[in-house]
């Protein structure tokens, strides 16, 4: 793209009225449902529209490009961004802004039916799947559930790593990582890789902090984050735990100062829970990594590979 390519920019995401953006909306949803998905007008154009909270995204000089709904009985849908402009994180400000409206009305949960190829990104904000996957308008659906009272469980390698992403993703300056040794099956992943390499590059001071109980093993497996590291050694840091009380302890986690962690009590497992917005456990997830950060030692054997 060049530099003034109207892909590039700046937007807003705003609570809007329908009947006063009414054509605004319905062009963004006629074009990706009606055009792109071959969904019937009629079934888009539904008697619910009026109910609903919407939220429509615009570039600053006023056009349309994403737009989403809250109904009356607490589901999100119409989600839809404009093809040339997604990959920016539309989507993402859209359903954030959405979820700010639910847990302003102290709703307990929001819903929604999200279309297969989007349930990673759903996951990634929290929501869960809940039963069986389902046809409507002739697109294959999955209902999914994120409940604002409690951490959702993680059972799966799917899961924990779509949780890791949304974690990293609404990160603003800090992560904390803390690891038996870079478990491969979350760290090596290439969209856990490429979500990292996206927060470290963005600039503004960001940093990754990773306490590790053995520093070791990635070196030695040839860890993609450490090459990754290697290129960006001003923004991860490792140290590895030295303290029995501390090395005696075999939690793991994720977190970032964007409000959202992923724990694991046994660190060396995929089981633990997981929220999107949760400031106060991060917190204290943050607390406790400062106090045993502070008793571990710096990975000088990994200045070797130029970190």
């Amino acid at each position: 793209m060049t530099p003034d390519d109207p892909r590039l920019q700046p937007y807003r995401v705003d609570v809007v009225g329908f009947d006063a953006a009414l054509a605004e909306l319905r062009s963004v949803r006629d074009e990706v449902f009606v055009g792109e998905q071959g969904v019937p007008i009629t079934l888009e154009h539904d008697a619910l529209d009026p109910l609903c909270t919407h939220v429509l995204a615009r570039l600053l000089d006023g056009s349309p490009v994403g737009t989403a709904r809250l109904t009356p009985d607490r589901k999100i849908g119409r989600m839809a961004v404009r093809a040339a402009w997604r990959g920016r994180g539309i989507g993402d400000a859209l359903l954030r802004a959405l979820l700010d409206d639910a847990r302003k009305r102290g709703w307990p949960a929001v819903r929604l039916n999200a279309q297969v190829g989007a349930i990673g990104f759903y996951a990634r904000h929290g929501f869960q799947p809940e039963g069986e996957r389902f046809m409507e308008a002739g697109i294959e659906h999955q209902a999914m559930v994120l409940a604002f009272t409690g951490p959702a469980r993680i059972d799966s390698r799917e899961a924990g790593i779509d949780a890791s992403i949304g974690i990293i993703e609404r990160a603003r300056r800090t992560l904390w990582i803390r690891s038996v040794a870079l478990d491969p099956w979350l760290y090596d992943d290439g969209n856990v890789l490429q979500a990292l390499r996206g927060f470290a590059t963005r600039g503004g001071g960001q940093q990754v902090l990773v306490l590790l109980h053995d520093a070791g093993a990635p070196q030695q497996a040839h860890a993609p984050l450490l090459a990754l590291a290697q290129r960006l050694p001003s923004i991860f840091v490792f140290r590895e735990l030295q303290d029995p009380v501390d090395r005696n302890d075999p939690a793991a986690w994720i977190a970032g100062d964007g409000g959202g962690y992923y724990l694991r009590g046994l660190g060396e497992r995929v089981q633990g829970e997981a929220e999107q917005d949760a400031p106060a456990k991060v917190r204290q997830l943050a607390t406790r990594f400062d106090d045993a950060w502070q008793r571990s030692r710096p990975v000088s054997e990994y200045r070797a590979l130029g970190l």
